[in-house]
């Protein structure tokens, strides 16, 4: 997809997501949207370009560590629990409670008898969410071995980027057939009327993002909320205040004005 009329639907679409936002927050909906897929198949940088323009304070990203021991020995899905939303909120799960059914069944992390209890407690878990009112919408993202492969020797030829690479998102590659029948299987147990699961062809990184945010937005009932403008108060006279003087203060380096500086010369 060309930038930069990518660029611009973007734009188009976040503004919509702000407008959504409103809504939610209006009408105390809960939302929660879950982000899963293949390793390096860009959840992670759609969930930025949805949040990038809303309010932190209730839209949440909700990406959980590897389980502590104590953890382990709870109900499978009591960890998540605490982060649904409440009214009026928004909650991205980068990941969730479908680890089970891919990396952990995949790479013997969990027994089998966990793993089918998984299968047959996840459709009766989300149905109490639908049924008790929450928006669930749940988002597989799909990429090919060969630009996955891709994507991962660019993130490890990347230093700002590398951390994203783990040593489970190489295994992937030599896994590949496994976590396919492992996510079939997830699909047949899991892709329920009441929260089916939609997939997102993210081949093209800027084609996905637009499809799939644009679909998120065509699943919440949500309408434009009047949000009136702030009156922004007339500026008092002095009161006689005198700031202290610079110098008494510790200032952090100008470092910018150094680098402008260079440039001149």
């Amino acid at each position: 997809m060309p930038k930069k009329r990518y660029e611009a639907e973007l734009l188009h679409l976040e503004a919509q997501l702000v407008d959504m936002q409103a809504w939610v927050h209006r009408t105390g909906a809960r939302v929660l949207v879950i982000f899963e897929g293949r390793d390096a198949a860009g959840k992670g940088s759609t969930i930025k370009r949805i949040t990038e323009y809303l309010n932190p304070r209730i839209t949440r990203v909700v990406a959980l560590p590897s389980p502590s021991d104590r953890e382990r020995t709870q109900w499978y899905f009591q960890r998540y629990v605490p982060h649904l939303p409440a009214a009026g909120e928004i909650v991205l799960f980068d990941r969730s409670w479908y680890n089970r059914a891919g990396v952990e069944h995949v790479m013997g992390y969990c027994t089998n008898a966990e793993y089918h209890r998984f299968l047959h407690q996840a459709p009766i878990f989300e149905r109490m969410l639908v049924e008790d009112g929450i928006i669930l919408l749940k988002y597989w993202f799909s990429v090919s071995d060969v630009e996955q492969e891709n994507r991962f020797r660019s993130r490890n030829d990347d230093p700002m980027r590398r951390w994203k690479l783990s040593p489970n998102d190489v295994l992937s590659i030599t896994k590949w057939e496994e976590y396919s029948r492992a996510k079939d299987t997830m699909f047949v147990h899991t892709d329920i009327p009441e929260a089916p699961w939609f997939g997102v062809d993210n081949e093209d990184k800027r084609r996905g993002r637009i499809n799939m945010i644009a679909h998120l937005l065509s699943q919440i009932p949500w309408s434009k909320v009047d949000r009136p403008r702030v009156e922004i108060p007339a500026r008092p006279g002095s009161g006689g205040y005198e700031r202290p003087p610079l110098d008494q203060s510790q200032l952090v380096p100008d470092v910018a004005g150094t680098l402008l500086d260079h440039e001149v010369d």
